[in-house]
C-alpha cells in the first residue's frame, strides 16, 4: 500500500517540530502509564521511587530540555541532534525502573531516523541508524555486566521500530531521487523533441525553397537571350525565395542558441515575440505555396472539401507541412509538370492527399528525411500516413488526422 501523501501545510511544518511533539507526546504517555485514570483499579505502570523526587524531576528537566536542543539541531546538524535524542531517551528511561529503553521513548529518535534518512545521504542514515542500534546494545550491556535485569524482547522491539523508520526514510529518499532522474530526463527528452522539431522544419523550409530555386533559375536560363523579362523575373523570384530561406534558418538557428541557454524567462520572451513577428505557417498559407511553385513551373491544383474550420495549431502546421514537403518531392523527383492536392474536413479528422502523374519514384530517390519527417509528424499527432507509388503510375501521399471536437466550424 502506498502512503497518503502530507497535506501542503503539513510538508511546511519542520521536521525539528515533529520531533519535538513526538517527544512530548511519549513523555506525557510515560506519566499517564504510571497514573491511575478513571476507571481503573491501579496504575498500568510502577512509579519508580525516584519519579517524584527531586532527582527524578532534575533528569526529567535535562532530558526534554537534551531533546528540545536535538529538535532544534535536526535541520543543520543531524548526527548530533540525533546524537542528544538517544542521550535524552537514556536519561528518561532511568526514571522508569525497566529493564530497557521503552519504545515510548524510541518514538522521537525513530522519527529523527525517517527524517535523516529521508533527506540526508545514505552514508549519513547508515551511521545515524548504527547509532541508535549502539546506544540499545549498551544500554542491554551495561545492565548485564551489573547484574540487573534487562529487557530483551522490549530492546528487539525497539530495536525493529528504528530499522522500520530507517527502512522507510531511506524508500522515500530513493523514490525522490527516482523522481528527478524522470523529471530530468524528461526535461532532456522535451530538448531532444524540441531540437527535432526544429530540423524538420528546417528541412522542409529548405527543401522547398532550394527546388524552387532550381526550377527559377534553370527556367531563367533557358529563356535570358529570348526573353530577358521572363529571365529577370525568374531570377527575382530565385532572389526573394533566397532571402526568405536565409531569414527563416537565421531564426531556427536562434532558437537552436536558446535552447542552450538556461535563461527560460528572456527566451519565452523571444519565443513571444517571433510568434507575433512571424507567425506559424498553416493551411491559410496553401494557396500561396500552390501558386508559388506554379510559377516555378509545376502547376499545383488545390481542391477544399468539407467545412472548411479552425484547426488546432499543431494540427494545422503539421498538415500544411505534409504538403509542402510532397509538393517538394513532385518538383525534386517526379519529373512532372502538375500534381493535385486534396484537403478534406471530415467530421473528426483532416484528411489530405497528393498525387502527381510522374515517375513514381519518390519512396526511393528521396533521401529519406522528408518521408521519415512526415510519418513522424503523423504519428506524434496519433494519425494514419501512407506513402508510395500509384497503381495507374505516379505516387501518392496521404495523411489522416484527428481533430479535437472543439474546433470550430467556420466558413469556407
Amino acid at each position: 500500500m502506498h502512503a497518503m501523501p502530507l497535506p501542503p501545510r503539513l510538508k511546511l511544518v519542520p521536521s525539528g517540530v515533529w520531533v519535538a511533539l513526538a517527544w512530548s507526546a511519549s513523555t506525557a504517555f510515560a506519566f499517564l502509564a504510571r497514573v491511575r485514570l478513571p476507571g481503573e483499579e491501579t496504575a498500568n505502570e510502577f512509579t519508580a521511587v525516584q519519579f517524584y523526587r527531586w532527582d527524578g524531576l532534575l533528569i526529567l528537566t535535562i532530558a526534554c530540555a537534551l531533546a528540545l536542543l536535538g529538535s532544534m539541531w535536526l535541520h543543520r546538524r543531524p548526527l548530533r541532534a540525533l546524537a542528544l535524542l538517544l542521550t535524552a531517551a537514556a536519561f528518561l528511561t532511568t526514571n522508569l525502573a525497566v529493564g530497557a529503553i521503552q519504545l515510548a521513548q524510541f518514538l522521537a529518535v525513530d522519527l529523527a531516523l525517517y527524517f535523516i534518512a529521508a533527506g540526508r545521504p545514505r552514508r549519513t542514515g547508515v551511521t545515524a541508524l548504527s547509532m541508535a542500534l549502539a546506544v540499545l546494545l549498551v544500554w542491554e550491556t551495561v545492565r548485564l555486566l551489573r547484574g540487573w535485569g534487562i529487557g530483551t524482547l522490549e530492546e528487539l522491539t525497539v530495536a525493529l521500530t528504528a530499522v522500520v523508520a530507517w527502512l522507510l526514510g531511506d524508500a522515500s529518499h530513493r523514490t525522490r531521487e527516482y523522481g528527478e532522474r524522470l523529471r530530468a530526463q524528461a526535461a532532456t527528452q522535451a530538448v531532444t523533441d524540441e531540437r527535432l522539431r526544429i530540423a524538420r522544419e528546417m528541412h522542409d523550409m529548405v527543401a522547398h525553397s532550394i527546388g524552387i530555386i532550381a526550377l527559377q533559375a534553370g527556367a531563367a536560363a533557358r529563356v535570358v537571350h529570348t526573353q530577358p523579362d521572363a529571365a529577370r523575373e525568374a531570377m527575382t523570384a530565385v532572389e526573394t525565395t533566397g532571402r526568405e530561406t536565409l531569414s527563416g534558418l537565421r531564426r531556427m538557428l536562434v532558437a537552436l542558441r536558446h535552447a542552450d541557454q538556461d535563461e527560460d524567462r528572456d527566451r519565452a520572451a523571444a519565443s513571444v515575440e517571433a510568434d507575433r513577428l512571424h507567425p506559424a505557417e498553416g493551411l491559410a498559407d496553401l494557396d500561396r505555396l500552390a501558386a508559388a511553385t506554379t510559377a516555378a513551373g509545376v502547376q499545383v491544383d488545390v481542391h477544399w472539401k468539407g467545412a472548411r474550420r479552425q484547426l488546432p495549431p499543431d494540427i494545422d502546421l503539421s498538415v500544411f507541412r505534409i504538403i509542402q514537403e510532397s509538393i517538394t518531392n513532385v518538383v525534386r523527383h517526379a519529373a512532372t509538370t502538375a500534381c493535385r492536392v486534396t484537403v478534406d474536413y471530415l467530421e473528426e479528422h483532416v484528411a489530405v492527399e497528393v498525387t502527381d502523374d510522374g515517375r513514381g519514384r519518390g519512396s526511393t530517390t528521396d533521401t529519406g528525411f522528408g518521408l521519415v519527417g512526415m510519418r513522424e509528424r503523423v504519428a506524434l499527432l496519433h494519425g494514419e500516413f501512407t506513402a508510395g507509388p500509384r497503381p495507374e503510375g505516379g505516387f501518392r501521399v496521404t495523411a489522416r488526422l484527428p481533430v479535437p471536437a472543439t474546433a470550430a466550424t467556420v466558413a469556407a
